[in-house]
């Protein structure tokens, strides 16, 4: 399928020219990022996507470019660099934050998965009530609906 997003719209993000192997690996990066974002999100057709998945596409692919090989710290001299290590094992690849990942999920409709919501057929709360009575049509007399006594 089709990235969400150009190259030109990655590099008008980034803060230096590609050469032509990075353009290369970032259009590599833009169709990796868009499959992922279809995983965790909905299968949407890049022109009907919203503008928030395009964003996140970008983000990702940006980030990657950034640090392509998943490096954690850079020293050079007297001269530190350092990247998060939050990521672990998705450094030095395109990947989405958690929080990236529910924006996704958010975008096609919600969380997937089970879910358990607890109920009650009673106004007090869980278990059986002591007596429970219904009114009936055509009289005003109520009908023992519950007794608390094991009706069998």
């Amino acid at each position: 399928m089709e990235p969400f997003a150009s190259l030109d719209d990655l590099k008008a993000r980034l803060d230096w020219a590609l050469s032509e192997d990075e353009e290369r690996i970032a259009d590599s990066a833009l169709e990796d990022a868009s499959e992922l974002a279809r995983a965790y999100g909905r299968d949407w057709d890049a022109d009907a996507a919203p503008r928030l998945v395009r964003s996140l596409v970008l983000k990702a692919c940006a980030r990657y470019l950034r640090n392509p090989d998943g490096y954690t710290t850079s020293r050079a001299g007297d001269e530190t660099l350092s990247w998060s290590d939050a990521h672990g094992r998705d450094a030095g690849s395109v990947y989405f934050t958690r929080e990236e990942q529910g924006l996704l999920k958010t975008l096609a409709g919600g969380a997937v998965g089970i879910f358990s919501v607890p109920m009650t057929a009673w106004r007090g709360g869980p278990g059986r009530p002591t007596q429970t009575t219904v009114r009936t049509a055509g009289t005003d007399e109520p009908f023992e609906f519950w007794s608390g006594a094991d009706p069998w």
